[in-house]
């Protein structure tokens, strides 16, 4: 099989929005997770890998399956000798034959290393969005229910949900660095900016992964997924990025 694209970042930051485009433009993920009332579009995340893999490994090393917290201790983590085997043969069942495959996870990032170790070469894409913006659709999405939790928030050193969830995102924003670091073929991604109409980061992208532009992207980025600012705003914010 083909190396595969490897997509992460925190949850609720655009990772099935990229996920979709990537799928779109001719990569293959599997039997993927449907539109639901948070992604109306689709998760575009590979179910049995989610429900057989990743929540059992989680589990196992008792962290939450739901990578909210407990988050995995990133410097004691068991490396499964028979991880990439047992992905690609999730794909190969699943219909892959040739070509660009992808895996999107979320949770990914927090566990990095095992993914590293089982696909040394593979293309990482990591998605990024402002930290508040993150924080404010934590506390509006159901499933993201870790630190209403006293109790957590007091164990990471916050006074209320949304210190709790600032920690979790600094968390993520720490694997980040640690890939970065440590070589892993990546790319930073703001999928945001394609909400505003701006496409370049995204066709970058989709030519660095080998994929082919398709239209169809153009109708599947739809605005109002997204709470949209002031244009003014984002246009400042864009220039701040690059």
């Amino acid at each position: 099989m083909n190396d595969p694209i490897l997509i992460t970042g925190a949850a609720r930051s655009g990772t099935s929005m990229v996920a979709g485009v990537i799928n779109i433009c001719g990569a293959f993920g599997g039997n993927m997770r449907g539109p639901n009332k948070n992604n109306e579009k689709g998760m575009f995340e590979n179910a049995r890998i989610v429900q057989n893999l990743t929540k059992p490994y989680l589990r196992g090393i008792g962290a939450d399956q739901l990578g909210q917290y407990p988050l995995p201790d990133i410097f004691n983590l068991p490396i499964p000798s028979n991880w990439r085997r047992r992905v690609e043969q999730v794909m190969i069942e699943e219909g892959y034959k040739e070509g660009p495959w992808f895996y999107k996870g979320a949770k990914m990032c927090l566990t990095w290393p095992i993914w590293n170790f089982a696909f040394q070469d593979a293309k990482w894409i990591i998605v990024r969005r402002r930290t508040g913006d993150i924080i404010t659709s934590c506390m509006k999405t159901d499933f993201m229910r870790a630190f209403r939790n006293p109790k957590y928030q007091r164990e990471v050193g916050a006074n209320n949900e949304r210190e709790g969830w600032l920690w979790w995102v600094h968390q993520h924003e720490k694997r980040f660095v640690e890939m970065i670091e440590t070589g892993l073929n990546v790319k930073m991604i703001w999928p945001e900016r394609m909400v505003y109409g701006d496409y370049k980061q995204i066709m970058e992208m989709v030519d660095w992964l080998g994929l082919e532009w398709k239209s169809e992207v153009l109708s599947f980025v739809d605005p109002k997924l997204w709470k949209a600012r002031r244009r003014g705003q984002w246009q400042t914010e864009l220039q701040s990025q690059k």
